[in-house]
């Protein structure tokens, strides 16, 4: 019996212990400094910010929602950075406090042990991070070495890391990327298509499961819209969807900087236009969004360029369209297939198309260089399409009959390509030669080919499956020959 009793006082105490830690519990009307919450349409979230600055970028909520990060700026590009925070304790929000100075756009991880930010080193955004400790937050230390972009360098529950940052060989300036560590080893790599396009991709947000990705998109004549992109069964991403009106508004308005509660229940970010002053924090509910629109038609999008063709007068040309061509993530047994000229016109009276088999079948009777433009359009009507070059030639070329004076290394053809290019070369004195890929720090990524070559002309193909994109090197060595030149892998 007297085991039991302590037993019981044992766990009043401990129960009570916990209350005790646990006892400023915020009250549902005072969460997000007692503001009231928006609907579905945007307002204001109003933060208090020095003379002459503006609050801006993303902020930061702990998962208890106690804690509210922010920062402010003077202008674009920053000469003043701050990061500041408000506190709810003593049953009241205080603050706000300023945490660090010459930091911005706090985001926090998954514990709230930790918050990420960054400075622009040399004109270049660089993440930094900073430790909580018993008297608040640690010396931020910049968290890579890499004269790179890391920009919005944030980390999900599933222990994975991503920023936004310029690959070398991107036409953009940000693509949004993975950054995979293994043991001393660092690599940023590009997440690809459909998230990554030929215009930007700046900030963005993942929540805790990676259920979802938000991201911005801007070019230099359009301002950024806000997307939204869901993870996929295998891994990767559906094409993204504007959140559309009103929520991202006509340009000049640029919509970045987000941040989404734990709950899913919140959108925080920034909206602006050409004038500094027109910038503010918006929030808005958006749960409802982030859920219908995963059911809604998804538009098809290009994923494997279709490479060049060269083919004989007078020998049939067959070719199928591979299925990896398009992506449709609503299925691609939804896609129906059309084939026209680069410019609309019909195809040439030799060449006809099969859309149910996504065939090309014919015999040219000329020499002619072709755009063809495949069109894949969706049940909802709504299309992609690819432009690939046939090329008819009267045969074998009469010029690789001749010995060349001198051994040649060609531009490849397609460039930019994905995933295959051709590599043409003049050996001009039999032997041994090599053709290898390297990438721009000098490593050896393929051996294409290491063999003894006949004088004459010459032709490889690099499949690049399964490399990032990115600027490579690819080189013809032999005896007394050491030729390079420079060619670009874009997903």
């Amino acid at each position: 019996m007297k085991k039991h009793i302590l037993l019981l006082l044992y766990f009043v105490i401990s129960v009570l212990s916990s209350l005790s830690i646990y006892a400023q519990i915020i009250p549902t009307d005072s969460l997000f400094l007692g503001q009231t919450p928006p609907g579905n349409m945007p307002k204001v979230f109003n933060l208090p910010v020095t003379a002459g600055l503006h609050a801006v970028e993303r902020l930061a909520i702990t998962s208890d929602g106690k804690e509210i990060y922010y920062s402010e700026l003077n202008t674009y590009e920053p000469t003043i950075e701050r990061t500041k925070y408000f506190k709810y304790a003593e049953n009241k929000w205080q603050g706000p406090f300023i945490v660090f100075e010459g930091y911005m756009a706090p985001r926090l991880s998954a514990n709230d042990s930790i918050i990420y930010m960054q400075k622009n080193v040399n004109n270049i955004a660089t993440a930094f991070f900073s430790k909580r400790i018993d008297s608040g937050w640690s010396m931020p230390a910049r968290l890579l070495s890499l004269n790179k972009q890391t920009h919005y360098f944030q980390t999900t529950n599933l222990n994975n890391a991503y920023l936004s940052s310029n690959l070398s060989g991107s036409t953009t300036n940000r693509d949004i990327c993975r950054l995979i560590t293994s043991n001393s080893d660092t690599v940023i790599q590009s997440l690809g298509l459909p998230i990554n396009t030929p215009i930007d991709e700046n900030d963005f947000f993942f929540p805790g499961d990676e259920s979802y990705m938000l991201v911005s998109r801007s070019s230099a004549t359009t301002a950024g819209d806000i997307y939204i992109s869901y993870k996929k069964n295998n891994g990767g991403w559906t094409n993204p969807k504007a959140l559309g009106s009103p929520i991202n508004t006509p340009n000049p308005n640029w919509e970045y900087g987000h941040f989404v509660t734990k709950d899913n229940k919140y959108l925080f970010f920034t909206r602006g236009g050409n004038s500094m002053s027109s910038y503010y924090i918006y929030w808005v509910k958006v749960d409802n969004i982030i859920d219908s629109l995963k059911h809604t038609n998804f538009i098809p999008y290009l994923k494997n360029q279709i490479s060049t063709q060269s083919i004989q007068v007078g020998q049939v040309y067959n070719f199928t369209v591979p299925d990896t061509t398009f992506i449709d993530d609503d299925g691609n047994n939804t896609l129906t297939y059309s084939a026209v000229l680069s410019n609309d016109s019909p195809l040439p009276a030799w060449l006809s198309f099969n859309p149910a088999t996504r065939t090309f079948v014919g015999t040219p009777t000329e020499t002619s260089n072709l755009d063809i433009k495949v069109i894949a359009t969706d049940s909802a009507n709504k299309s992609t399409s690819c432009i690939f070059s046939i090329s008819t030639i009267s045969g074998v070329n009469d010029n690789e009959k001749v010995i060349p004076e001198r051994t040649e290394l060609c531009q490849n053809y397609p460039n930019p390509f994905n995933p295959a290019t051709k590599i043409k070369f003049a050996v001009s004195k039999a032997g041994k030669y090599s053709l290898s890929v390297y990438d721009i720090l000098g490593r050896l990524v393929e051996v294409i080919s290491d063999k003894v070559y006949a004088a004459g002309y010459h032709e490889e193909t690099f499949n690049a499956n399964g490399i990032a994109s990115g600027m490579y090197i690819y080189r013809l060595k032999g005896e007394n020959v050491n030729i390079m030149g420079k060619m670009m892998l874009l997903r």
